[in-house]
């Protein structure tokens, strides 16, 4: 990865972080895109301690002009990134009616409408030259659903969508596209959107164990460098993905299960 040009969203912390520290360890230099700038002026240190070159953008990339106007000069002053990894992620995982239109519309604002644009803004030039990567971090929620998380499975839905659309339309120009479907991942997520831990359905932690901010990034960083069209961690969520497409009535009933099991533990 030396000399490559990465461009990670979601980089003041957790996954977008960890991810941004694995690459400045293979000597990236790696463009930091995120709304808080003390905050990924942290991680840019972190990266260059890693022995990468780092870039912090501050960026609010609900907001659509903004989030162009910063890939504008990005392209202009530095060039075009040969990796783009849409990592960041809002959204509380609540029932309907306790979520609000404003709620639901930033969910499709990050991460789905942010990675349409800075996407579309860099594919041209990524598909002029014939080669580049572009990564989707999902959660299995792309393909798995259960109570009281309706607004968010639908916006990571949307993202997979739109990706796995792309690896059929890029495949010919060059251009490879992985998703990558994570777990729970111990990070910030759960502390900065309150209310949504408890609707994380139970599960045996010795098939679906909580990933680190580190093994999640080493998942994205390997399936990069592989181009794999799919990376999925904790590998049994490949065996549900199977199972729901089989039998949709028993897994439904299942996660409903256990919803409603974590509800009544708290956690």
């Amino acid at each position: 990865m030396t000399a490559k040009l990465v461009l990670v969203t979601g980089a003041s912390s957790g996954i977008g972080a960890a991810v941004s520290k694995r690459f400045g360890r293979d000597g990236a230099h790696v463009l930091l895109l995120a709304r808080n700038p003390e905050r990924l002026d942290r991680t840019a240190h972190d990266v260059r301690d890693a022995g990468g070159t780092a870039t912090p953008v501050a960026v609010d990339l609900q907001n659509a002009e903004e989030t162009l106007d910063a890939a504008a000069r990005i392209t202009d002053e530095i060039g075009t990134p040969d990796l783009l990894i849409n990592s960041a992620g809002v959204g509380r995982w609540r029932p309907l009616v306790e979520t609000s239109p404003e709620e639901a519309v930033d969910m499709i604002g990050v991460p789905y409408l942010a990675a349409f644009n800075l996407t579309r803004d860099f594919a041209p030039a990524m598909i002029n030259r014939g080669s580049g990567g572009v990564a989707f971090v999902t959660s299995p929620a792309a393909y798995l659903a259960w109570p009281n998380a309706s607004a968010y499975i639908a916006a990571r839905r949307a993202l997979a969508g739109f990706a796995e659309g792309l690896q059929s339309e890029l495949k010919p120009t060059g251009v490879f596209v992985t998703v990558v479907v994570l777990g729970n991942v111990d990070t910030p997520y759960f502390q900065n959107n309150p209310g949504s831990r408890e609707n994380i359905p139970k599960s045996d932690p010795r098939l679906l164990p909580l990933l680190t901010a580190d093994q999640a990034a080493e998942a994205i960083f390997d399936g990069i460098e592989r181009k794999k069209r799919f990376v999925v961690k904790p590998e049994f969520y490949r065996a549900l993905f199977i199972m729901n497409a089989l039998f949709p009535k028993t897994v439904a009933s299942q996660i409903r299960r256990a919803t409603k099991k974590a509800r009544k533990t708290g956690s």
